[in-house]
């Protein structure tokens, strides 16, 4: 993939033995409407993004869906501010992310996109896909989850039907419809769901209610059920559920890791916000570490971002990894559903191949 069916790129060159950043933007195209509790979108804007270091190319994207606070502007801003020329070897992953630190202390999708293509690159060099560098097994893959956004019931039970191959469903929730929203799902299937209330919730009385509600139709947990600041009305609201409650918009990157486990049983660990694969992994390993469970999830990306993803799969309890799967001009191909689960690419690096 050259970039130039979709535009000029931004291309920083370097020397032999350096390594080499280009990067353009590309609008991904939503199938459906994309509802949430306090928002609604048809696309969400991306950058795509290649490091090349002699001879071998590494692929990465950013995804900046709103609440994010990253914009086109400010990703390729910041990538046209590194200097990653000045690195000859593409192994010192720490001393990289380090630097993009000191660039600028946040624009967290923005490094995700030059980590995902650093460990695409790195995993080339090596011949190895990462799951195996990590030790990883493949057949701990979990099932993935697919999302029924906030919609009207006709577009709901078609979205249903349209998930049949997926074991799990994820719920979007957060309005005064949310019973109604499971009963019509319901009404089409007993398949397991998962619910993310995407801090709708503004009451921990309700939010328990809701939480025992959904314990009996076969809900498997509760995703940012409050405002991610109500920290003590979710230490609360844990103590008391039936149910699992993972944070989401409360969990960045690594730091927030250990205040999540003061309030919460799970978190949701995505690339776009915890920089990358690099921290990513950690993140888990501490969960881990301090008995917490751990949520694999995406926003909506191209099958580059979301097969870097699945290389962190056997680390997780749960995924909910198919951005890929809502987008209708994906121009990679990489992980894939098999049988509703996860299957990770035996390929070089994160997996995914340009098709465009």
């Amino acid at each position: 993939m050259s970039f130039s069916a979709y535009g000029e790129p931004v291309k920083k060159t370097a020397k032999s033995g350096r390594l080499s950043l280009s990067f353009e933007p590309y609008e991904l195209k939503l199938r459906h409407s994309f509802n949430l509790a306090k928002s609604s979108r048809t696309t969400t804007p991306d950058v795509l993004v290649r490091l090349d270091y002699d001879g071998f190319t590494g692929y990465g994207e950013a995804s900046m869906p709103p609440y994010l606070g990253e914009s086109v502007k400010s990703v390729t801003e910041f990538l046209s501010s590194l200097d990653l020329g000045q690195f000859s070897d593409p192994f010192r992953i720490e001393d990289i992310h380090e630097y993009m630190d000191s660039v600028a202390a946040d624009n967290r999708a923005a490094k995700a996109s030059v980590d995902i293509a650093l460990h695409d690159l790195l995993g080339k060099i090596m011949g190895q896909p990462w799951y195996k560098i990590w030790g990883l097994d493949p057949g701990k893959a979990p099932c993935t989850s697919f999302t029924i956004g906030i919609d009207t019931a006709e577009v709901v039970r078609k979205k249903v039907d349209e998930a049949e191959p997926y074991k799990v469903l994820k719920v979007k929730m957060g309005l005064d419809n949310d019973k109604e929203l499971v009963d019509i799902i319901r009404s089409k299937t007993d398949r397991p769901i998962c619910v993310d209330a995407n801090q709708g919730w503004d009451d921990r009385e309700r939010a328990l209610e809701m939480c025992h509600w959904l314990a009996e139709r076969n809900c498997l947990f509760v995703e940012q059920p409050l405002p991610k600041e109500r920290i003590d009305d979710t230490a609360w609201l844990r103590e008391r559920s039936p149910l699992p409650i993972v944070a989401d918009e409360f969990l960045q990157r690594l730091p927030d890791v250990r205040r999540a486990a003061q309030a919460y049983d799970a978190i949701n660990i995505k690339l776009m916000k915890s920089t990358g694969l690099h921290e990513a992994y950690k993140m888990a390993v501490l969960a881990r570490g301090l008995g917490m469970k751990v949520m694999l999830g995406c926003m909506t990306e191209t099958s580059c971002a979301i097969s870097a993803a699945s290389q962190l799969a056997p680390l997780a309890d749960w995924a909910d990894l198919d951005g890929n799967l809502l987008i209708s001009n994906d121009i990679f191909d990489g992980m894939k559903i098999v049988d509703g689960r996860v299957s990770i690419p035996d390929r070089p690096g994160i997996g995914a191949i340009p098709v465009g």
